[in-house]
């Protein structure tokens, strides 16, 4: 069985530095993001903030292509939500085939990528909302905006400690 830790021979310098810059980028834009959305008066500002962790990376070319995704997958885990919510109630068979239904539809319009996300943010809408999906929909799609605007800035800053890229040796 694979172990998810790393091994101490691994923790090289490049690991360490490399885990710091990371750290400090995400922590910085999930805290600006979740600003932002408190200041902006959103019902629950920490979507901010997790998508901001989630999209944000050091290269900026991931960062944008985790952020497409995540806009993708809570449009249509949004769009899921609303409607379903609207004819659904939030029992529990409810959440679940909604779930269910916006994780398909996000995977046959994206792939793999996102398709947790939809369904994440459709069983929110589904399991919380009571009579004002649409409203909450709204709202987890600007909170979802607002973090990955603010990942994909945070991943524009320079690195404050440059590494030179790992060269490709074959072995």
């Amino acid at each position: 069985m694979l172990s998810p830790l790393r091994s101490p021979t691994e923790l090289d310098r490049r690991a360490v530095l490399t885990g710091i810059q990371l750290a400090l980028r995400a922590g910085i834009a999930a805290g600006v993001a979740l600003e932002i959305a408190r200041i902006s008066k959103l019902d629950f500002p920490i979507y901010a903030a997790v998508a901001a962790l989630i999209v944000t990376d050091l290269k900026p070319s991931q960062s944008t292509n985790l952020g497409l995704h995540r806009i993708v997958a809570t449009i249509l885990g949004a769009g899921c939500g609303g409607v379903l919510g609207t004819l659904l109630s939030a029992q529990s068979w409810a959440v679940g085939a909604s779930i269910a239904i916006a994780m398909l539809i996000s995977h046959l319009v994206q792939g793999k990528d996102g398709v947790r996300v939809a369904g994440f943010t459709c069983g929110i809408i589904i399991a919380t909302v009571g009579d004002a999906p649409w409203h909450f929909a709204l709202d987890r799609l600007m909170e979802t905006l607002i973090g990955v605007v603010v990942a994909w800035a945070v991943s524009h800053i320079p690195k404050l400690i440059r590494l030179p890229e790992l060269e490709n040796v074959e072995t």
